[in-house]
């Protein structure tokens, strides 16, 4: 699962984040409102843990504009204040779970965890694009009908780009949420993996889906 953690107090967030990730999340953090909903557009999160009162734009309001736009990732708030009025208006437009501050570690993962299985319970179990389909259950990628042979390592970085199709993935991201990595070890790494994937699913068929983004990272996408 990945997390997108929303909080200005930064102990705080570095305390969330370092229990997430204890847990095998991959965990970004967030100081400011005003990057949240850039971000979450333009990244693959399967749960949001915010707290409500933040410097820029606030939970709430960040929230409402989420939904507004169709958002629908699961979202626990989180609020020092635990007024029941806050509480009522975040989980009547769009919040999925409520905790107040302070709370229990190991509470906040279980419940993170409920959300994420409310997460995928919505995902589709088949990812297509044009003739190529991967199926999330059984792990099988075919185009025009005809099975691919993918590792473990590949279907992975399959079904994170098919699921971000249409939306550039850089090199860092693919790294974090493929491989679990919080750094650049400094190979090319991806770049392999990315041409061994295309040789599979691109090299004997058309149109091409796996692009290239000189300078950013790779796409998925059928090509205008």
């Amino acid at each position: 699962m990945h997390i997108l953690i929303v909080e200005d107090e930064k102990k705080t967030a570095a305390f969330i984040r370092k229990a997430l990730s204890a847990e095998g999340f991959s965990v970004d953090v967030i100081h400011n409102g005003d990057e949240v909903i850039p971000f979450v557009s333009a990244s693959n999160i399967d749960a949001i843990v915010m707290d409500v009162m933040l410097p820029g734009r606030d939970g709430l309001s960040i929230l409402r504009q989420m939904r507004a736009r169709k958002i629908t990732t699961p979202v626990l708030l989180l609020s020092a204040r635990g007024e029941v009025d806050e509480r009522v208006e975040g989980l009547n437009i769009g919040a999925d779970d409520y905790l107040p501050k302070p709370f229990i570690l190991s509470e906040l993962i279980a419940r993170v965890r409920a959300l994420g299985r409310r997460s995928s319970a919505h995902m589709p179990l088949e990812l297509q694009l044009a003739n190529l389909c991967l199926d999330t259950l059984t792990h099988i990628a075919k185009r025009n009908d005809k099975a691919i042979e993918l590792t473990s390592r590949e279907y992975v970085l399959l079904e994170y780009l098919l699921r971000s199709t249409g939306r550039i993935c850089s090199r860092t991201a693919i790294l974090e949420q493929v491989w679990g990595y919080t750094f650049d070890p400094g190979t090319n790494l991806v770049d392999v993996y990315i041409k061994r994937l295309r040789e599979k699913i691109d090299a004997d068929f058309m149109p091409k889906l796996l692009h290239n983004v000189r300078g950013i990272g790779y796409v998925m996408r059928i090509q205008p």
